[in-house]
């Protein structure tokens, strides 16, 4: 079971890791997380208008057992347009197992935040910043240090009580 159990966080990975998908498909991709968000919870409609811009991962992979990893690929959208590509790296080191893919969106509420992010200077821990989107939870939630984020769920089992963090790479279209 634990060698299956490795093998599959493993194999989620470096597939993650493996397929570039093109601009255009990124971008489907990502417009089409936005809509589950969405579903999810209609009052993030309100972040979609107010914020500076943000950033979706339409399908970050993660695993682990005692040491845990993730990747993600994303699209920086301003104004409802695309204006840049990213991923995310993420580490992890404590008790932990299983696998999960889940999507995520950032919310930058102003240029500053925005600039900070494409500098590659911003990271955080997912477990601790990040808010599950339900419904409702976009009314509570508020921006810290000028960003928001949110996470869903696709699919997977990971229990983990894990000390570690994000790093995001950006690049413009």
């Amino acid at each position: 079971m634990l060698r299956s159990l490795t093998t599959l966080c493993l194999v989620l990975l470096l597939g993650a890791c493996a397929s570039t998908p093109d601009d255009s498909s990124l971008i489907r991709e990502s417009r089409a997380a936005m809509e589950r968000f969405l579903d999810r919870d209609p009052g993030l409609q309100q972040w979609v208008d107010h914020a500076h811009a943000y950033v979706i991962f339409p399908d970050i992979a993660k695993g682990g057992f005692w040491v845990g990893g993730g990747f993600g690929r994303g699209i920086v959208f301003q104004g409802g347009a695309p204006i840049g590509r990213a991923s995310v790296s993420q580490a992890t080191i404590g008790p932990q197992i299983g696998a999960q893919a889940y999507a995520q969106v950032i919310f930058f509420e102003d240029a500053a935040a925005l600039a900070t992010f494409q500098r590659e200077n911003f990271e955080f821990s997912a477990q601790a910043t990040a808010v599950a989107a339900t419904a409702g939870a976009a009314a509570t939630t508020s921006y810290e240090r000028g960003v928001a984020a949110f996470i869903l769920v696709r699919g997977g089992l990971m229990a983990e009580v894990t000390v570690g963090g994000q790093k995001f790479r950006y690049q413009s279209l």
